[in-house]
């Protein structure tokens, strides 16, 4: 029960947190956020912001949409003010919305973003890369022309051997946008309206919105100073940590950093003591203002995981022969902490997470049937039939779950017809299981989605099962890398939920983003291509100017091949990784991860601790370290200085400020970035 108490007071605060000044007494009401405004914000991001979040993810692994998001906003809300037009806060966050959905980073590993044609060069770049030369030929031609090619050796588009590859992109986009929508909208529904659980990172954007919207109507209030503070901080930091290095990639072809991204790595400088161990510090503030943000014992729980597991426990278990030696493919001194990581996740940790995530699966699975047997008992579903806010715009439950599995269905018949073409395009004998499209769509996908969506509605991050189609497809007997590329429907929808919860917490109706979705897309497509289309005719990607694309490409690379190769029966199976998934270390994680919840609920310890030090055993330490002292600084300074009750109140309106700032510096360097690159290309 008082985890339960402590879920609902951080729901209360969220609510508190999201409401306009003077209207905390008032009911929320629901208005439609998608106007003439929005249209105009939607052509103007996909335009004149997505090239700028292209070339960020190659320079600094980063996505562009705090910049894209913020300076939108602001550049509209002060047009429309000085016009006598002030905009509603709907019409703000939807602009948000709109930034954020256009410019998100595509593959968050690889930094990737620029929308979805990104995915092609990331596809272009494996097929000729050195670690792809074990299965390249067998790398299908509806998902990459060929190695040699003149489509790849010309770097265009324009070519036919493209048409397929770009066909089942648009075809995925548009379904894909279907799928998330239809699950999340559902997801919502049960982890916000039945189970009520707070979304603490939700507020964030809520907050800004809210802040820009009462700037721009009335006088200033508490919400705009905060802001104005965390964008002159943004500004600061973001010209050392980002400004420098995008604009001296073009003036000096190598980019100069400061503070060095993504983090201080001191893994070879303590390899002799701590072995194994992932040792440095982020520079990246905006982790410690995120700790601001999240609640203090989540923080916790992570940095202890990450700490424990990653530090502390690493030279014990390297001592053990758990991380292997360069015999095997393990670790071995001289290894960086990227290198690292990889070797110790694989030879270890791999399986490991797994066990973890599946006790949390079931942790969750438990708490779920409590919550609806609470219900039952109490109020027999309301949240499902009954008590949904007025105006908010819902539909009955049918239409999205209907939704949902006609696309999933499509998707396994489409996997069904490619998969039949065989890896050189013809006919094959070799079939892959349809049970297991049936079992990874129609029943995989909703547990993991409800899984992920619950942590985010308790923790503000999600989970994850690692490795389950590696191992799955490994142990299906289907020898050919087409699997690998095929549209498999093994989704996370949970993200959604959030995203349905902000809307909410901004008093926009959902009908909104069904509208502006529709509008995106074709903007969103046109754009991509034509950006992403400029640059990779300039010069190959990556490049030595693109220092996070050129040092974390190769890796996953290298990662990419090795899994597309371990599902061969013979010669070149890499059999160092099969032996990697070990099922006595997934069962030995899920015990371990079921005991230590019993372990927080027999002593009455905070089981938000527990969901962090679950999350956290997978987490950079360079990352966890300064989001605790964030939170920590909260706790110990800041609640004492401005209040509790304020403090919780601030700190996303402060967080959301600071992205602002960022991203305008960001957004001025790559604009320079941009104009020198062109004046370069030019003949004369």
């Amino acid at each position: 029960m008082s985890e339960q108490r402590e879920i609902e007071r951080i729901r209360e605060q969220v609510e508190v947190e999201s409401q306009e000044e003077g209207a905390e007494t008032q009911e929320r009401r629901f208005e439609e956020g998608f106007s003439g405004k929005t249209i105009v914000g939607a052509l103007f991001v996909g335009f004149i912001m997505l090239p700028g979040a292209l070339y960020l993810g190659l320079v600094a692994g980063q996505g562009l949409g705090p910049a894209a998001e913020w300076v939108t906003i602001v550049l509209f809300a002060e047009i429309m003010r000085r016009s006598f037009l002030p905009m509603k806060r709907q019409e703000i966050y939807i602009l948000y919305y709109v930034a954020a959905s256009l410019t998100h980073v595509v593959l968050q590993d690889r930094g990737i973003s620029g929308g979805p044609f990104g995915t092609l060069i990331w596809n272009q770049y494996f097929i000729q890369s050195p670690p792809a030369s074990i299965v390249a030929k067998d790398i299908p031609s509806w998902v990459v022309p060929p190695a040699g090619s003149a489509a790849l050796q010309n770097r265009t588009f324009f070519d036919a051997a493209w048409t397929w590859p770009i066909v089942l992109l648009v075809v995925g986009e548009i379904l894909g946008r279907l799928n998330w929508m239809s699950a999340g909208y559902f997801l919502f529904r049960v982890t916000s309206d039945i189970e009520r659980l707070p979304f603490p990172m939700a507020p964030v954007a809520a907050s800004g919105a809210t802040a820009l919207a009462e700037a721009a109507s009335k006088e200033e209030s508490w919400r705009w100073r905060v802001f104005s503070t965390g964008t002159v901080v943004g500004l600061v930091f973001g010209f050392f940590y980002i400004a420098i290095p995008v604009f001296t990639s073009v003036v000096f072809n190598q980019a100069f950093t400061l503070i060095p991204i993504p983090f201080f790595d001191l893994t070879p400088n303590t390899e002799s003591i701590l072995p194994g161990a992932l040792t440095g510090i982020s520079g990246d503030l905006t982790k410690v203002l995120t700790g601001f943000v999240i609640p203090y014992p989540i923080v916790l729980g992570s940095v202890i995981g990450s700490i424990t597991c990653r530090v502390i426990a690493a030279p014990f278990l390297y001592r053990l022969g758990a991380f292997g030696s360069s015999e095997d493919s393990g670790w071995t001194p001289g290894m960086d902490a990227i290198f690292t990581k990889q070797a110790t996740d694989i030879k270890f940790w791999m399986s490991v997470g797994i066990g973890l995530q599946v006790a949390v699966a079931l942790i969750g699975f438990y708490s779920v049937f409590k919550a609806f047997g609470r219900l039952r008992h109490e109020a027999r579903f309301r949240g499902l039939k009954a008590s949904v806010p007025k105006g908010r715009g819902d539909l009955p439950l049918w239409i999205p779950i209907t939704i949902w599995l006609c696309v999933t269905v499509f998707y396994i018949l489409l996997t069904r017809f490619l998969l039949s073409l065989g890896p050189s395009g013809k006919p094959g004998a070799v079939q892959f299981p349809t049970w297991l499209l049936v079992f990874y769509g129609l029943i995989w996908s909703p547990i993991n989605s409800y899984v992920s969506a619950r942590m985010i509605g308790i923790t503000g991050t999600g989970v994850s099962f690692p490795y389950l189609k590696e191992v799955s497809i490994m142990k299906s007997g289907y020898p050919y890398a087409d699997i690998w590329y095929a549209p498999i429907q093994l989704n996370d929808f949970g993200w959604v939920a959030q995203r349905f919860r902000e809307v909410e917490l901004t008093g926009t109706k959902f009908v909104s983003v069904v509208k502006v979705e529709a509008f995106m897309l074709p903007v969103i497509l046109v754009a991509s291509f034509i950006f992403w289309a400029f640059f990779w005719h300039t010069s190959q990607i990556p490049s030595a100017q693109h220092p996070y694309a050129s040092k974390i490409w190769p890796i996953h690379a290298t990662f990419q091949a090795m899994f597309n190769t371990i599902n061969r029966q013979e010669g070149g199976g890499i059999t160092w990784v099969k032996e990697a998934i070990n099922f006595n270390r997934i069962a030995g994680g899920v015990l371990a991860g079921l005991g230590l919840y019993g372990i927080f609920t027999l002593f009455k310890w905070p089981l938000l601790t527990f969901y962090g030090i679950v999350g956290g055993a997978g987490a950079w330490p360079m990352d966890t370290i300064p989001t605790f002292f964030g939170a920590w600084l909260g706790r110990r300074y800041f609640e004492k200085r401005f209040g509790l009750d304020n403090w919780r109140m601030y700190a996303p309106v402060l967080l959301a400020g600071f992205s602002c700032g960022t991203g305008l510096i960001a957004m001025a360097a790559i604009a320079l970035a941009l104009i020198a690159k062109s004046v370069n290309y030019l003949p004369f």
